[in-house]
């Protein structure tokens, strides 16, 4: 299972990365990871005519799209587009941020997961 990852380098520049994550047990159910530290959960609703510009992310945190997709530029250049169902961890919490925006005037439902 890959998610995306969005980190800030020792110069201030946002960058993007996979992390691959790793299956730890097999039981009937399905397969499972092991358990990451977590401090909370928030739930949010984006309105399709979200246009954030350039910021830092507040916290390091798990972002979890449910319904839409969202639009991240790293300040390095690369866009991604964070579709539904993905995850993405934002751990730029300083230099240049990242500039975001709402995909096709899209209403969007997503989980924040802080992990600080």
């Amino acid at each position: 299972m890959r998610i995306h990852n969005l980190y800030v380098d020792e110069d201030g520049e946002t960058h993007f990365r996979d992390i691959e994550i790793e299956w730890k047990n097999q039981e009937r159910v399905g397969r499972n990871s092991e358990t990451f530290p977590a401090s909370g959960i928030s739930f949010w609703e984006t309105p399709g005519d979200y246009d954030y510009e350039w910021h830092p992310a507040p916290r390091r945190q798990y972002i979890i799209n449910l319904d839409a997709g969202v639009s991240i530029q790293a300040s390095d250049g690369e866009t991604r587009i964070i579709e539904a169902g993905e995850v993405i961890l934002v751990e730029d919490t300083h230099g240049k941020g990242h500039f975001s925006k709402a995909l096709n005037g899209k209403l969007r439902h997503s989980i924040f997961v802080p992990i600080d």
